[in-house]
């Protein structure tokens, strides 16, 4: 049987990862119901994959961050401490995380052979262009999408599916956190 692959990824509104401007962490939304039910989807046993990329940014976010900042939330505390499989070609090991290996080679090849040899569940949380990939190779079971009540159309940043394939998504789960963050996960099938 081959592990669930889910693709965990916040959001605007109108699509963006991330804005830009005056806003924060979690666009400034986020409340005691988020941040306690992120903490407990990373209680369970499973494996990061990232990209190289995010990888990146996140080493780089809680290098610069204080105990005090979002980027040192609980669940992104016990996120760091999972095994951690980041996919890249110019990354070299040791990385700076307590137990992630680097897998060189083609997203889509490492994450599929992953799949096969996991005994527990992966997830991925962030990685645009790398999950967009996996997502068009049919590799990603879930699209787990924390929707945060913003429109950043002036200072939106990272588009989350521009250029993505087109796909019919079943949603499978749903909760409103906080009385206004929604949590959507969807099963996608590519769109012929």
């Amino acid at each position: 049987m081959t592990a669930t692959y889910t693709f965990d990824v916040f959001t605007s509104l109108d699509g963006f990862g991330a804005a830009g401007g005056n806003w924060t962490g979690y666009w400034g939304k986020q409340g005691p119901e988020l941040l306690d039910h992120r903490l407990a989807l990373y209680d369970q046993e499973q494996r990061m994959v990232f990209g190289a990329n995010t990888y990146r940014l996140f080493a780089q976010m809680l290098a610069e961050s204080t105990e005090e900042s979002d980027v040192r939330d609980p669940w992104v505390t016990r996120m760091r401490h999972l095994p951690t499989t980041v996919v890249s070609s110019t990354l070299e090991g040791p990385l700076d995380w307590p137990d992630a290996t680097v897998a060189s080679g083609d997203a889509v090849d490492v994450v599929a052979r992953l799949k096969e040899e996991s005994d527990v569940p992966l997830r991925s949380h962030g990685s645009l262009s790398m999950n967009r990939a996996l997502m068009a190779a049919g590799l990603v079971d879930r699209v787990q999408v924390t929707l945060f009540p913003v429109i950043t159309g002036q200072t939106g940043e990272d588009p989350i599916f521009q250029g993505a394939a087109d796909f019919d998504l079943e949603l499978i789960e749903h909760r409103t956190l906080d009385g206004r963050t929604q949590e959507l996960i969807y099963r996608p099938t590519l769109h012929v």
